[in-house]
Order: structure tokens, then sequence, then C-alpha cells
């Protein structure tokens, strides 16, 4: 591979693999409301969030992430991406404090790396892009 088409091929892979983590917390707020749910109440203290809270917070993040994947908006749409897994992954911290039982929550930190590289190099990631940056 050229050298000038590593950094596009590395975005790309990272900006496919956030969206697969990301579609997967989607998907759950769908097909496992009351899951996304407890959720929400374990670690955003955000008590009673019915189904329909989690259908609509479920279609923001839909829309959100499927642009994000697509490359629009980028500044919107990478910064948003960021916000919500800095969010999820700060809202885990009792989880890190105890690695025995939250061993698998230290996944989050180099995938909040990935985010904010992402957001950073946002005007290099122009491979299977459907808009280029201005």
């Amino acid at each position: 591979m050229q050298e000038e088409n590593r950094l596009p091929v590395a975005l790309l892979a990272m900006r496919l693999s956030v969206f697969l983590v990301m579609l997967v917390w989607t998907l759950d707020k769908f097909l496992d409301p009351a899951h996304a749910a407890g959720v929400f109440a374990h670690f955003y203290a955000m008590q009673g969030m019915g189904t329909f809270v989690m259908y609509a917070l479920g279609a923001a993040e839909m829309v959100i992430i499927i642009a994000f994947v697509l490359g629009l908006m980028r500044r919107w749409t990478y910064g948003t991406v960021l916000l919500l897994h800095a969010v999820s992954t700060l809202a885990s911290f009792q989880m890190y404090l105890n690695p025995a039982e939250g061993r698998l929550f230290f996944a989050a930190w180099p995938m909040l790396a990935a985010c904010f590289a992402l957001y950073l190099l946002r005007d290099h990631d122009n491979l299977w892009v459907a808009s280029r940056p201005g």
C-alpha cells in the first residue's frame, strides 16, 4: 500500500468499527428497550424511561450514526459520536474502580481514542464517504 493511502484506509477502518459498536448499542434500544432503560437507570440515574423513549432515542441515534458512517456533516456527526461515547465511558467510571468486575468496560477507552482521532482527522477521512469536506 502506498504511503499516501495509509491514513485514509486507517480512518475508514476506525469509522467502520466505531459505527459497528454504536450500531449494536443503538439496536439494543429497539430490540430490548427494557435492557436499554435499565442501562440508563443504572449508569445515568435516569429512572422510568419507557419503550417509547428508548425508541425515540434509538431513532435519533440511528440517524446520527448513519450520517457518521456515510461521512456526512463530519464536524457535527463525528463530534456527536465522540460526545456520546465520552459520556458513556465516563458514566461507567465505577466499573473501572473494580477491574475484576468491569474489565470489559476498559475496551471503551481505545474506542474513545478512536472517536477522538476521527474527529481530529475528519478532513482526511475521505474513503467511502458521501460528501467531501468543504
